[in-house]
């Protein structure tokens, strides 16, 4: 029972910690809960930043489903990196953080709409048994990019 009982808090307090953490806004004295921020730059689209929201619930053994995403061109985007990406209507994963020790996740999905030449990035929580409703979008357009001009 002990061993079980300190695996969660090893879960727990390692689900908090985060190499891309770039702000922790506490909502209040007498709450566990923060609003933490995370930084991710797009594994294929280089040129790609999305700074992502969500609730941590240090104290709880599941953080809310709400979460908020902006994605900005931050560096150069080429032809050669969208030739590289998932271009199916369901696009591919490129982040996944854990919310919970009962396998909750929140994911970042990247999209390409081809026809209006633009990245869509969806963040939106899963969890084993049943989805969640809750979910944010941002677009980057590929307007007078490298990517654009060809």
């Amino acid at each position: 029972m002990h061993r079980v009982l300190l695996f969660v808090l090893i879960t727990i307090l390692t689900a908090a910690c985060s190499d891309k953490e770039v702000g922790d806004v506490s909502l209040g004295v007498f709450t566990t809960k923060d609003i933490k921020i995370d930084a991710l730059q797009d594994p294929i689209v280089s040129g790609v930043t999305c700074h992502i929201s969500s609730i941590e619930a240090n104290l709880d053994l599941s953080d809310p489903s709400d979460s908020s995403i902006a994605c900005r061109q931050t560096g150069e985007i080429t032809v050669q990196m969208l030739s590289q990406i998932d271009q199916s209507d369901a696009g591919e994963v490129v982040f996944k953080k854990s919310k919970s020790i009962f396998f909750k996740n929140m994911k970042v999905r990247r999209i390409y709409d081809k026809t209006n030449h633009t990245l869509i990035y969806v963040s939106y929580s899963t969890k084993e048994i049943s989805g969640s409703y809750k979910h944010s979008l941002s677009t980057v357009p590929l307007w007078e990019t490298i990517a654009q001009d060809k």
